[in-house]
């Protein structure tokens, strides 16, 4: 059985940062967010996958190569123009000659995918999409099913008035190959809006799987913090580098960490990290590799990216901070601020309330303060 993994997107609600990184690579405790669904699909005998590329190819293929270290096969689809998610499937149709798993390359779950296989066989369908329940369906792809699973309607984030059920779209499919014969060639189409509504309307069998497994979509800010707290506090059985050298706290190989820092787990610190004394790591926490936290300084709930620099009595507190940043002392960064690779923050800065920083930004010290 192959897999297909659509990873074309440009990430745009994740900007800034995925203006130099598409969003299957942005890095999720330490490893991009793509090498933990390659490797689940290993383990569960895939014999190979195919991921659609759009948006900064380069960056996929060279990290993931053939997949040889990751053990699974891997070929790629450039779409010269992003083709939408049917349509980037149709593009390798040919590749696909028998029942295939396909994969929307922003969500991240511990489905099962056993389970998913066997429910599709034994209803005989054409297509089985893995739904999952969330607590406001309105921004999703609400899925009616009778009670053995069938697929009665789809609902294209239905105003609140219009919902009849929690269930939604959950990104995963299982296909069969017959079915592309309904996606129109060499055009964007989508499975949502195209596809499976003509399957239904035609009497096609589709059918829906529950599963209230763990389930995220990591496109926001909020979100790629969300599956960082979830991950760390034990919510699935993801794993990450580093030694656990106290309960709730690993360090990466060749991190140098003062012993009168101050540690609030869960908190993961990637290799070749300095931490100097005073420093209050507070978690749920991931500091990427190559990180140095000067003495003093606080960092609270937040991701940082590889090689960023926190000066001394900077403050971060549930923020994104990219690749190469360099904090200033004495500044502040807050609640839902991003930012992008290689910003500045000058000393005194206090920045708050989602702000965002694009790439290569330099604030001035004192540019920026919230009243």
């Amino acid at each position: 059985m192959k897999a297909v993994i659509l990873a074309g997107g440009e990430g745009t609600r994740l900007r800034p940062l995925t203006c130099n990184l598409p969003k299957p690579m942005v890095p999720v405790v330490n490893r991009p967010f793509l090498e933990h669904l390659v490797a689940r699909l290993a383990l569960h005998q895939i014999s190979g996958a195919v991921l659609t590329l759009n948006y900064l190819p380069e960056a996929v293929r060279q990290y993931f190569g053939d997949g040889e270290a990751l053990g699974i096969p891997l070929s790629y689809s450039l779409e010269e123009r992003p083709m939408n998610t049917a349509g980037a499937v149709k593009l390798v149709e040919k590749l696909l000659d028998e029942t295939s798993l396909v994969f929307n390359g922003d969500i991240f779950t511990d489905l099962d995918l056993g389970a998913l296989l066997v429910f599709h066989r034994e209803k005989g369908a054409k297509v089985t999409i893995a739904l999952t329940p969330v607590e406001d369906p309105t921004p999703y792809g609400v899925v009616e099913t009778d009670r053995e699973g069938r697929i009665l309607q789809f609902l294209e984030k239905p105003p609140h008035e219009a919902v009849s059920t929690t269930w939604v779209n959950g990104g995963t499919y299982v296909l069969e190959p017959e079915v592309l014969e309904y996606v129109p060639s060499g055009e964007p189409f989508s499975f949502e809006r195209g596809l499976f509504p003509a399957l239904l309307e035609k009497g096609v069998p589709l059918y829906g799987f529950r599963s209230r497994a763990y389930w995220l979509d990591i496109g926001t800010p909020a979100n790629y913090l969300r599956i960082h707290r979830d991950l760390l506090l034990g919510g699935t059985s993801v794993h990450w580098d580093g030694q656990e050298v106290s309960r709730g706290v690993w360090v990466g190989e060749g991190s140098v960490i003062d012993s009168r820092v101050i540690f609030r787990a869960p908190v993961l610190v990637g290799k070749g990290c300095i931490v100097e004394p005073g420093v209050h790591l507070l978690g749920p926490l991931v500091l990427g590799p190559g990180c140095h936290v000067e003495q003093e300084a606080t960092i609270e709930g937040s991701v940082l990216w590889a090689g960023s620099r926190v000066a001394k009595g900077a403050i971060l507190r549930r923020c994104i901070v990219g690749s190469g940043c360099r904090i200033g002392e004495g500044a502040y960064v807050g609640d839902g601020c991003a930012l992008g690779d290689h910003v500045e923050v000058g000393a005194g800065n206090q920045l708050d309330r989602g702000l965002a920083l694009w790439p290569g930004h330099k604030l001035a010290p004192g540019a920026v303060a919230f009243l």
